[in-house]
């Protein structure tokens, strides 16, 4: 399969449909009520203000799960991998090592995934 934004996209229809939506409507409307009732002005700049931080900490909650998760699914394949290739496990090298070497030794060739991680024993 060929890869494009297509079928990467994934819809959450509880986040994308109802959460979102209702809280775009909500930080809409505080901000119109802000702009239009001097009395209560500071109440509304208020709630829109934190509806926004709502906003924002719950998309970065989403992105910090979804990142975190990729991250555990990664680790799984290598460690399936390095087995597969050098008939060890890699658990014993995975704390001598980096996140960033961990994720890096995705991408070596198969023949070299022994010769990299053997300098990591040294």
């Amino acid at each position: 399969m060929s890869q494009s934004y297509k079928n990467h996209i994934r819809w959450y229809p509880p986040h994308h449909f109802i959460f979102y939506p209702l809280m775009l409507g909500m930080l809409s409307f505080t901000a119109y009520s802000a702009y239009n009732d001097e009395a209560g002005r500071q109440l509304w700049l208020f709630l829109a203000g934190l509806s926004a931080v709502v906003i924002w900490v719950a998309f970065m909650l989403r992105q910090h799960y979804a990142l975190t998760l990729q991250n555990r699914i990664v680790i799984g394949e290598m460690r399936y991998r390095y087995f597969v290739v050098t008939g060890r496990r890699l658990e014993p090298l995975e704390e001598k090592l980096s996140e960033g070497q961990l994720f890096a030794l995705r991408f070596a060739p198969d023949e070299e995934l022994e010769a990299l991680t053997s300098r990591v024993e040294t």
